[in-house]
């Protein structure tokens, strides 16, 4: 019986997520680096717990509200339990980069971003962007 209840808190969940208009095709959340999004749950959330706090952070905003911000690019995972301990959600979060209207030059060894909105000036990088992008480049 507990299986079925199980069962039913994944599908419950799942839809939670479509509903909220979160991108969860093959049960990932896709998440923009430096940008929120929000996740509404089916029940109210007592735990929860971001894989890599480097690539993602989740705030509780209310019990069935999160508000998941990508820090870092990268994957990892997003788990919320109720209550009694049952996943409300268990999802990959797959953070990427905001490509949209930005350049990256590359300047032998040294990587900078330019954010072109209209004009072209160097994007603000988060302490998690910094390490990801001395990784990226070794």
């Amino acid at each position: 019986m507990a299986r079925v209840s199980v069962c039913r808190t994944v599908v419950i969940a799942a839809l939670a997520l479509a509903s909220a208009g979160v991108a969860a095709q093959a049960g990932n959340i896709d998440v923009v680096m430096n940008q929120a999004r929000i996740v509404k749950l089916a029940r109210p959330a007592d735990t929860i717990v971001v894989g890599n706090p480097l690539i993602a952070d989740a705030a509780v905003q209310d019990s069935t509200t999160i508000v998941l911000t990508g820090k870092g690019f990268g994957v990892t995972n997003l788990v919320v339990l109720d209550q009694e301990g049952l996943p409300i959600v268990d999802e990959i979060v797959q953070v990427s980069r905001g490509d949209t209207n930005t350049v990256r030059v590359y300047r032998r060894s040294e990587l900078q971003t330019l954010s072109c909105t209209p004009s072209c000036e160097a994007a603000y990088k988060n302490e998690a962007e910094v390490v990801s992008d001395s990784g990226a480049q070794q």
